[in-house]
């Protein structure tokens, strides 16, 4: 019995992906001038999947004389609630109780969504946080500017507080036009939608190239 898989639809995206980067005329992920973004989506439980199989493309692109750099997104999460006081996380959480507790169960969520998405969404949001991690992974790595990839992971944090759409458009202009590949948790619908989660309505709002 043969022991071959067909390979997987997150396989296949990630083939093209690595095909694109290492073209000899130049990394081709987009096809917008001045625009050198792209998406990547895979299902939700395929995370920990997902994680190696970027950790495997990542040595490839090594081996091949690339630097590659990821930006954890749920660690600059956390380094913003954290940046707000022990105060502010403490009220948070015991308000969140108090509310779940109520007659409306919901609420909660929907107090705690509100206040949170002020820390992250605009220019001065997540964005912002972004764009410092994209400068200092290409100072670290300056020798190579023309052959660096950077991965946006763990995209999964910001649900349900905020669509990386928004994050995109923020960022772009600000990434010295290297390539920066979006990892996302989700489902494709259509032709250009993202359901982020596999949960929130399809957001069409995209511009990159997705990886399907």
């Amino acid at each position: 019995m043969s022991g071959y898989q067909h390979p997987t639809e997150l396989d296949q995206a990630l083939d093209a992906l690595r095909k694109d980067l290492l073209r000899d005329e130049g990394p081709q992920i987009s096809t917008v001038r001045n625009y050198n973004f792209a998406i990547l989506p895979y299902d939700p439980e395929d995370e920990f999947k997902l994680r190696r199989a970027i950790h495997e493309l990542s040595e490839t692109l090594r081996d091949a004389g690339w630097n590659t750099g990821t930006i954890p997104l749920n660690a600059l999460l956390l380094a913003r609630l954290r940046a707000q006081g022990s105060d502010f996380l403490e009220s948070m959480i015991q308000r969140e109780k108090r509310l779940t507790m109520a007659s409306d169960p919901g609420r909660g969520l929907r107090t705690l969504k509100e206040r949170v998405v002020t820390l992250l969404e605009g220019p001065e949001g997540i964005a912002k946080d972004v764009i410092r991690e994209i400068d200092r992974i290409l100072n670290e790595r300056s020798s190579n500017p023309d052959r660096t990839v950077i991965f946006l992971g763990r995209a999964g944090a910001l649900y349900p507080f905020f669509r990386t759409s928004a994050l995109l458009k923020h960022v772009a202009g600000h990434t010295r036009n290297v390539p920066v590949v979006l990892l996302y948790p989700g489902k494709v619908v259509g032709e250009t939608g993202l359901s982020f989660m596999g949960v929130l309505p399809a957001d069409r709002d995209y511009r990159p190239r997705i990886y399907r």
